[in-house]
């Protein structure tokens, strides 16, 4: 074993890892003891989750696949957290796409895209490759959650075909992410 470094079998979760569990428990805490900043949260959190580089540091869909067994559980209302997450998603996405329709080329040389060298390239293969499908669909995969706006901007994807595809996605992804267990919580009742 190299020196300073723990041995293998030391049990917990990395640091950061806990950090980030701790950020998520904390988080949902708040929400069950103070149910009126649940919509104005969420809302953040699915813009975070949308923007391009800020997704990969936010554990938002953690938080927001907890949250909605506090709906269940915690009378958290529904449908202002649902409209909070869609519309979130959207500016989100909106956002990266008019960072990515108005810096084009630039965007490779521009912090913080230069920490993640593959992001932008990723995004723009499953772009060219899905088109408009690719807008719909690049929701609901992680990394290119964020990426796929990003590069149908600097691609040059019209404007309202671009839209079409984010609101219906954002959508579909707010009720996804939002209503499992939720739903699982009204079966046991």
């Amino acid at each position: 074993m190299a020196a300073g470094r723990a041995p293998c079998h030391l049990p917990g979760p990395p640091p950061e890892c806990a950090a980030i569990e701790g950020f998520v428990h904390a988080t949902l805490e708040f929400i069950r003891d103070n149910q009126a900043w649940a919509a104005p949260i969420v809302f953040a959190l699915a813009f975070g989750e949308s923007l391009a580089v800020i997704s990969l540091l936010l554990p938002a869909t953690a938080i927001l696949f907890g949250l909605s067994g506090l709906m269940g559980a915690s009378g958290v209302a529904f449908w202002p957290c649902w409209i909070a997450a869609a519309t979130g998603a959207t500016l989100g996405d909106a956002v990266s796409y008019w960072f990515g329709y108005h810096f084009k080329d630039r965007l490779t040389h521009m912090w913080p895209l230069t920490r993640v060298p593959g992001l932008l390239p990723r995004g723009e293969r499953f772009f060219v490759r899905w088109g408009i499908a690719g807008v719909f669909f690049g929701r609901f995969f992680g990394p290119l959650r964020a990426a796929v706006p990003l590069a149908a901007g600097s691609c040059g994807m019209p404007h309202l075909p671009f839209q079409l595809a984010n609101v219906g996605s954002a959508i579909v992804w707010a009720t996804g992410i939002l209503s499992p267990q939720l739903l699982a919580g009204f079966a046991f009742n």
